[in-house]
């Protein structure tokens, strides 16, 4: 099978298009034929071995996995013994990332777990730029930011692969949206509900005397004073990206601050969830959430791709077509 590999740390031209042994299903794990896989930070990080605390999981001088590439979209060709939740033939997407990656290849071998049945309404293309961005977002809001129905949410860096979903998810929940993205995505950012739209190059969000009930920070860059100043007294502030500053300040300071009043502040670590994929899937299937793609590349051409996605700008997701 053809595959994109790596076999050390750097920019995109370490990797190699090269044919591998197609894998063979353990008794738990199902064959997926690949036919589109995308582009998320895990990759981009995993790529360059940085920040350096990724080493301690994915290898310190080299990657013990070679083959990236976490979402992914395609058909059951084969299934263990002990699978029972899906039958070869089956249209199926998921998030491979807690269990090695291996979406930019032809054909990878994973648990049932980490699947689900694909969206009817979807191409395998739409449905691969889902799972790990779209579960992200509805962890954050959901399970970490407790939204409401009537809730005021802003969401910071609206126009990105976990943003964009983040918007209409928040939406499905009933809440009065606020998008902040660049100059550029105001337009994205509109054609996907939201129902005000900062731009940041523009105007500070922490300093226009609004409060919000909930703040999912996606990209960009505050301190956590900031935003703590921009919540309503008991509302709550998910770090779920941005730069390490901002994470680290979640993670570190967060309770603290938290403790001294109504505010929480706190940090969302993504896990894999095929309830969450489930859920995700109804959600697109009733139109209410719809993947923003700005690019699509060949398998071939992952390098590109993932150079394009390093500059930080991509309109919702990249996705690599594998198998045409």
């Amino acid at each position: 099978m053809k595959a994109i590999v790596y076999s050390r740390y750097g920019q995109p031209d370490v990797l190699q298009h090269k044919e591998l042994e197609k894998p063979v299903p353990d008794p738990d794990q199902v064959l997926v034929k690949v036919y589109a896989a995308s582009i998320n930070y895990g990759d981009w990080g995993l790529l360059r071995g940085k920040p350096f605390l990724l080493r301690l999981d994915s290898g310190l001088l080299s990657p013990k996995n070679q083959v990236l590439g976490g979402d992914i979209a395609g058909r059951v060709e084969a299934i263990g013994s002990q699978v029972k939740q899906f039958q070869p033939g089956d249209d199926v997407f998921g998030d491979l990332s807690g269990f090695g990656r291996g979406g930019f290849a032809e054909y990878v071998a994973v648990p049932e777990e980490v699947l689900a049945h694909k969206p009817n309404n979807l191409s395998y293309a739409e449905s691969a730029a889902v799972p790990m961005a779209g579960v992200t977002a509805l962890q954050g809001l959901r399970d970490i930011g407790k939204i409401q129905p009537g809730y005021s949410v802003l969401v910071n860096g609206a126009s990105g692969g976990v943003g964009s979903f983040a918007v209409q998810i928040a939406k499905s929940f009933g809440a009065e949206v606020t998008a902040v993205c660049s100059t550029k995505n105001l337009g994205v950012a509109r054609s996907i509900g939201a129902d005000q739209v900062i731009d940041y190059s523009k105007e500070d969000f922490t300093k226009n005397g609004q409060a919000y009930d909930l703040i999912l920070a996606v990209n960009g860059y505050h301190p956590i004073s900031d935003y703590r100043h921009a919540l309503s007294p008991d509302g709550i502030y998910v770090c779920s990206g941005g730069s390490l500053a901002q994470i680290f300040q979640a993670m570190i300071f967060g309770p603290w601050m938290s403790s001294a009043g109504g505010k929480k502040l706190t940090n969302l670590s993504q896990r894999s969830n095929q309830a969450d994929l489930v859920f995700m899937k109804e959600l697109l299937e009733s139109g209410r959430v719809v993947p923003v793609i700005d690019q699509v590349y060949p398998l071939s051409e992952v390098p590109r791709a993932l150079r394009y996605f390093g500059g930080g700008h991509a309109q919702g997701k990249v996705v690599i077509t594998v198998t045409q």
